[in-house]
């Protein structure tokens, strides 16, 4: 007898996917306002915090929209916002990742080159706050790998290229969910890879697009030696 892995999936994805699929079936349409961050905590029983990561992730996928002022509502759904959960590509055969990592390199130098094109000091100082983060949380391995991504969605968006965007949105979700995984544990490689988004941002910042896009590579070879020796493993 043959079973299927048995995945767990933390609680804003759990709540992602509930909002997801109230977007998807119609119960909630463009327009909507969507409850406050502490009337979602109370009614889904869960932390504040756990909240305001499903909110991020569903505003990075284009579903919702933040209006200043006014709250939370959700937007059209795009093409990509059909994308599959965020847990669903954490299991994958070698290759597969290697074929993954090798479509993020493609779109990311691109989008590299735009930011350090394009960024203004508003997307500069997201950027700054999530390598901060990044930094403190270095012990935390949850908050480092939210701010991980984060840092990487913030540079997508300086690129202001919004196919861009919504196309390393998916991508980044599949290959930092099994990074997270990869790294448990391993405080000196997270650390190397703090240092190297130091160096991207050192150079976006400059509006050094050459130097970007060298950062970037040497970025994603250390990532692609992390996942390489983790999913041989698992081979």
């Amino acid at each position: 007898m043959e079973y299927s892995s048995i995945q767990t999936k933390k609680i804003y994805e759990q709540i992602f996917d509930i909002i997801h699929q109230r977007i998807q079936e119609g119960s909630l349409k463009p327009g909507d306002k969507l409850p406050s961050s502490w009337q979602l905590a109370e009614q889904f029983q869960v932390g504040r915090s756990a909240v305001r990561e499903a909110l991020s992730a569903l505003r990075a996928r284009g579903l919702i929209e933040v209006r200043q002022g006014e709250g939370t509502f959700v937007k059209a759904p795009e093409p990509a916002a059909a994308a599959m959960p965020l847990h669903q590509m954490l299991l994958m055969k070698h290759q597969d990742l290697m074929d993954l990592l090798e479509v993020r390199k493609v779109l990311e130098v691109g989008v590299v080159r735009g930011a350090a094109l394009r960024r203004t000091d508003a997307d500069l100082a997201v950027m700054k706050a999530w390598l901060d983060e990044g930094q403190q949380h270095l012990g935390d391995e949850k908050a480092s790998e939210w701010a991980d991504l984060q840092f990487h969605m913030a540079m997508a968006k300086a690129a202001h290229n919004n196919t861009l965007l919504e196309l390393m949105n998916r991508v980044l979700e599949a290959v930092h969910e099994t990074r997270r995984v990869a790294l448990h544990g391993e405080r000196a490689t997270a650390e190397d890879l703090v240092q190297q988004h130091q160096d991207i941002f050192a150079a976006i910042a400059r509006q050094d697009v050459q130097g970007a896009e060298e950062a970037l590579l040497r970025h994603l070879e250390g990532v692609k030696r992390v996942l390489d020796h983790f999913s041989k493993e698992l081979s």
